[in-house]
């Protein structure tokens, strides 16, 4: 995962400097702000159980691209519709496998790796106030919304001194996410929030108590013109 975090993160890096030029060369009235997104986060689980807890780093990132639409003549105000992808790993200790058809809901003890990893497609909804003009390029800005995600793939991997377990295709895990977004800084460095308001399971019983757990992520987010 790392290695593709690279690329695109460099990627991303490398469009900056080319958008400026095209730009340098003629002012655009009509410009449009921080198209393309990348961001990097940590990732915390809110409402564990009592007996989980989360052990290791837990993280991801995600990118996408996001329309501009400006609302006002000074186009410091607007809104951002886009799309993207995201992938979030989570290190805890609430061991997920299968048996017979059946989804287990335990604690794990004694072992070498306990996760789960998410794939989703994601749809944010900004509201955008910034500082920018036809040529400025490095600016304040609040960005707050929503985003709504779709879980393409999900997958389990537990391993001990006997056995490596992977699981797929869990029906407990919550297919449709959404949840309230902030990110605000100057120029490149932006810090990102991210609190997920619907559940990461549904009918997820732990110790004959519903699973509750909610996505948080804090982290850096990058925009790009």
């Amino acid at each position: 995962m790392s290695k593709y975090l690279l690329i695109a993160f460099f990627l991303l890096y490398a469009l900056k400097p080319l958008a400026q030029v095209n730009n340098d060369s003629i002012i655009d009235y009509k410009y449009l702000e921080d198209q393309l997104y990348l961001s990097l986060n940590y990732t915390i689980l809110g409402n564990k159980p009592a007996t989980i807890s989360q052990k290791g780093f837990s993280g991801g990132f995600s990118l996408g691209f996001v329309k501009d639409l400006p609302i006002n003549e000074q186009r410091n105000l607007g809104f951002g519709v886009g799309v993207g992808y995201a992938y979030n790993v989570y290190v805890q200790d609430l061991k997920i496998s299968r048996e017979n058809q059946t989804t287990v809901f335990e604690l794990a003890e004694e072992y070498k790796t306990n996760r789960f990893g998410i794939h989703s497609i994601e749809l944010p909804l900004e509201f955008r106030w910034r500082t920018s003009t036809p040529e400025k390029y490095t600016f304040w800005r609040v960005y707050g919304g929503a985003k709504l995600a779709y879980l393409a793939s999900a997958k389990t991997k537990f391993i001990d001194s006997d056995v490596v377990l992977t699981t797929k295709n869990i029906p407990e895990f919550n297919r449709f996410q959404y949840g309230a977004t902030l990110a605000a800084g100057y120029g490149n460095w932006n810090l990102y929030f991210y609190y997920g308001l619907s559940p990461l399971f549904k009918n997820a019983v732990f110790n004959d108590k519903k699973i509750d757990l909610k996505d948080i992520n804090i982290g850096l987010k990058f925009y790009i013109m």
